[in-house]
């Protein structure tokens, strides 16, 4: 998150506000121009393993074509570039809730919600609901089925299938909540559909240098994760790089490519959001919407 050395406190929380409150709304008038109630599912690719990789706060405009972010830039390169890709809102953490149940679950900031754990619908109790499997990969997390807010360099806000780790309908098993150093190195044993969430450090969002901050996460990308990307191309996988948000000054304007071997090479110009993906993969693999979902085309003119 930019900061700010010439405003004082109040001022800056009256703008962040303020512009929150804008984009938000402009992001989700957008977005909403290629949706409809259509609950019928589509017929998608049905890949064998899905990574997605969430990156943090950087403008669409800020990281393609970037010296900053060569690894990125060849993902997007060799894959399908959405050049009209928003966030749903500001800030972090109700982006990462949407995307993984097609709601905000109430949740408007980034604060630890009290009923807690949801048991709303949402992509992984759907997934293992039609015998296929889920699990979240956090870098820093201390161990699996850990629960707190924030040690070190974790942050659960950027967790979402943590909030319903418990008992009861729709919740999930702690086993889903997994530290990054479990992520397998036979990706043949990836759980159906992963999330991978690097720590602040390695996701563009700590730091006050802007291009050290994104070299150091397109380098974490290319250490940790190319390989898997490699594998996928012959293994009928999926990978998806994606933002929560964008830096609140490029109207929620983020960056999200597929790479796979059932993907096309170029730019797809459709509006998409954080609903469409979650629509994608419901669309996939056969499963129940979640939320608004629901009333989201689901991403249909990118495969092969």
């Amino acid at each position: 998150m930019k900061k700010f050395k010439f405003v004082s406190s109040i001022i800056f929380s009256f703008l962040l506000v303020s512009c929150s409150t804008f984009l938000t709304k402009n992001a989700e008038l957008k977005s909403s121009i290629n949706t409809s109630s259509v609950t019928k599912h589509v017929n998608l690719p049905k890949p064998a393993h899905v990574v997605i990789l969430i990156l943090e706060n950087h403008a669409f405009e800020k990281v393609v074509g970037s010296d900053h972010t060569p690894f990125i830039n060849q993902l997007a390169s060799k894959g399908t570039l959405f050049t009209n890709s928003f966030g749903l809102a500001h800030p972090s953490q109700p982006n990462y809730i949407m995307l993984f149940s097609g709601s905000n679950q109430g949740v408007n900031g980034n604060e630890n919600p009290n009923n807690l754990p949801f048991k709303t619908p949402n992509l992984g109790a759907q997934l293992f609901s039609k015998n296929l499997t889920f699990a979240g990969y956090s870098e820093g997390l201390p161990q699996i089925g850990f629960t707190g807010e924030s040690v070190g360099n974790y942050a659960r806000k950027h967790s979402p299938w943590v909030l319903w780790q418990g008992e009861g309908e729709n919740t999930l098993s702690p086993e889903t909540n997994q530290p990054f150093s479990n992520f397998p190195k036979d990706f043949s044993k990836l759980p159906t559909v992963s999330f991978v969430t690097p720590n602040l450090d390695n996701d563009m969002h700590d730091g006050f240098i802007d291009s050290i901050k994104m070299k150091r996460a397109d380098e974490w990308i290319k250490k940790n994760l190319s390989n898997y990307i490699n594998w996928a191309e012959t293994n009928n996988s999926l990978f998806i790089l994606t933002f929560d948000e964008d830096d609140y000054f490029h109207n929620n304007k983020i960056t999200t490519i597929f790479n796979g071997p059932m993907v096309k090479s170029g730019l797809f110009t459709g509006i998409i959001n954080h609903y469409s993906i979650l629509r994608t993969l419901q669309d996939m693999y056969q499963l129940p919407y979640a939320g608004e979902s629901a009333n989201s085309q689901p991403i249909s003119d990118c495969w092969k």
